[in-house]
């Protein structure tokens, strides 16, 4: 037991190098039965004495927690705790959270404002409970066997325990080279699955006995569609109130904390929030001006300083590309085609002595900050008139216009859209795919031979309800759900975690989400008004009227003219390893990667790129 749950620990030493601890505790009624090991690697943020150590015990009860992540509303859960006549021994978050557990058990996930995946094991039981954030902004990775369960919070973790097999799963790969990152609950790993965010699991001794579990439990969901009357300048005030509280908690912290600013509004909220509370605090800019045209340091150069706060520019330089890249693609915990700013903002800031970085993610998700928000409901509707054409006719058309353009790959997906589903839900799924139906099916990888729905899915998405009609919402939960769960928040800890660094993000605590994901969409973009345009509202008191009038810029790097330039030959290495992956057709794998090479119009980078990653991953 302890030499397996060692060399998991030792494999994510960049998520804790601070400190380490190990315990063993007894499952089940017999004291020569199973036990479980529990191994925690820290960094240190709450409280960096020895009281924040875990495994940490409650010295009352026996209990025993370990806990990744940060509990924002800490304070009021230890003062209402503290009314119960309950001491602690230090000042650390992790200790309101074992204390919390032990006093309401399952019911204190309820309480519970924050980013998180841990494990409790309740003494009196012997049972252990794991639990996860309700966006899954904090992974939690488990591979169930018949005499082992496994947990942690990195696939690369689970892998070291050496108890796990490594046989490939082709819903996994699939999954990956549709979307561009692996969907949940799947990894490219037969036997490895992630947890669902916004749930929790009881385990007891059965568990290595092959007696069945009780499934994960959902402890919340998205709230129902709020039907009350709502005018605008209300949900305004509310929101600006409700951001404004989330960046205060997020800036608790015993170490330095930076800010990942763009030229776009939401860092820029994020920052002119932080400014107030923290006048210190430091906003960190990648740009990559001298490796490929403009970029948006000028802008945020010029909005630090309007803030009144320091400013540290990251520029990328060609010549130091190909080791910043190798890094990024070896420190991937999952193949994605995301994440390679994030891991080059999170560097710099690990390298100026920065430990908690605040970021402006979730915002284009909540308040209406992507295309998909507008183009989801316009193809829906177009579709549903369009009913009447035989799908084959649709498809035909669009291929033709493909050969004609020279684009084909990019038509490719348009064909898949317009025979799909109608639904804004669909759509929302269709416009964010990565790689074709047809393409998929060439490299052996259709949905039917990968065990998925048509959609590349395990199963219809939950959060792809009418909600009344409500398109706007729709898309927001969609986006939510899958390209910001799967991608997005799952990338930002892989490239920060690296560094050990920790990347919290204001705009997803839960009272914002609760709150914002409630409104009618119409509250949260008017008809012809711009995207974000109640965000905008909301902040537009604390942040300049030109930055607030400004769209959205995006968050882009050259990734394309890197793979064929200065990157190649690594990217060929990883092509090359996919030659002997017997689950892919090899031929289509050198056809994709040789038609990019000999003209970048024929597809998206983001292609090939899949095949990189993955390549790089499984070999």
């Amino acid at each position: 037991m302890e030499p397996a749950a060692r060399r998991m620990m030792q494999a994510m030493i960049h998520r804790g190098p601070d400190d380490e601890g190990y315990e063993e505790l007894p499952m089940g009624g017999d004291e020569s039965g199973p036990v479980a090991g529990f191994g925690f690697r820290r960094l240190s943020i709450m409280d960096l004495t020895a009281a924040g150590h875990q495994p940490m015990f409650n010295s009352h009860t026996g209990d025993c927690l370990i806990f990744n992540g940060e509990i924002y509303n800490f304070r009021s859960l230890r003062a209402e705790l503290q009314l119960r006549g309950i001491l602690f021994r230090g000042t650390s978050d992790s200790e309101v959270l074992l204390q919390a557990l032990s006093t309401w058990g399952e019911a204190a996930l309820e309480k519970l404002q924050g980013m998180y995946a841990f494990a409790f094991y309740e003494a009196k039981t012997r049972r252990i409970l794991l639990a996860r954030d309700p966006l899954g902004i904090k992974p939690l990775y488990v591979a169930s066997l018949p005499d082992r369960f496994v947990f942690a919070s990195e696939i690369r973790s689970v892998r070291a325990s050496g108890l796990v097999p490594d046989d490939l799963d082709m819903g996994g790969i699939a999954g990956m080279l549709a979307y561009g990152a692996v969907q949940s609950p799947r990894t490219i790993y037969d036997r490895i699955r992630s947890f669902p965010a916004g749930a929790s699991q009881w385990l007891d001794a059965g568990v290595v006995s092959g007696r069945p579990q009780l499934p994960p439990r959902r402890h919340w969901n998205f709230p129902a569609h709020t039907r009350a009357a709502t005018d605008i300048p209300t949900a305004a005030a509310n929101v600006r109130q409700l951001l404004q509280d989330s960046v205060l908690r997020h800036l608790v912290a015993d170490v330095p904390v930076g800010v990942f600013l763009s030229a776009g509004i939401d860092s820029t909220i994020i920052a002119s929030f932080a400014r107030e509370f923290t006048p210190q605090v430091t906003a960190f800019t990648v740009g990559f001006g001298a490796v490929h045209g403009q970029d948006e340091v000028p802008l945020a150069s010029e909005t630090a300083k309007t803030l009144g706060i320091k400013h540290v520019a990251v520029e990328l330089d060609a010549r130091n590309m190909p080791a910043k890249w190798h890094d990024w693609i070896a420190g991937m915990d999952s193949p994605s085609i995301d994440g390679f700013n994030t891991y080059v903002v999170s560097r710099r800031l690990a390298e100026e002595g920065v430990v908690v970085g605040l970021s402006g993610l979730g915002a284009d998700e909540l308040f209406g900050g992507y295309q998909t928000f507008e183009r989801a409901q316009r193809w829906s509707r177009m579709l549903r008139v369009m009913s009447c054409i035989p799908a084959s006719m649709r498809t035909g058309v669009i291929r033709k216009l493909g050969q004609l353009d020279g684009r084909a790959g990019a038509f490719e997906k348009l064909a898949d859209l317009v025979a799909g589903d109608p639904s804004v839900a669909g759509i929302t799924l269709s416009l964010r795919r990565a790689m074709a139906d047809r393409s998929l099916s060439a490299l052996n990888a259709s949905p039917n031979r990968a065990g998925l729905c048509a959609n590349y899915l395990d199963a219809p998405s939950g959060a792809a309800a009418t909600l009344d009609g409500d398109g706007f919402n729709t898309v927001a939960r969609m986006e939510m759900t899958h390209y910001m769960g799967d991608t997005l928040l799952r990338d930002t800890d892989t490239n920060s975690m690296r560094q050990s660094l920790e990347v919290r993000v204001p705009f997803l605590d839960t009272p914002v989400v609760d709150y914002v994901s409630s409104l009618p969409g119409p509250i949260k973009r008017h008809a012809g008004g711009a995207s974000k345009s109640l965000l905008r509202l909301a902040c537009g008191k604390v942040i300049r009227d030109d930055i607030a009038r400004r769209p959205k810029t995006g968050f882009t790097l050259p990734i394309g003219d890197w793979m064929r330039g200065e990157m190649r030959e690594s990217c060929e290495a990883s092509i090359d390893r996919l030659q002997h992956v017997p689950i892919l057709e090899n031929q289509e794998v050198r056809r994709i990667w040789d038609s990019y090479m000999s003209d970048s119009r024929s597809m998206h980078w983001s292609r090939p790129l899949a095949l990189v990653v993955l390549g790089s991953a499984i070999g």
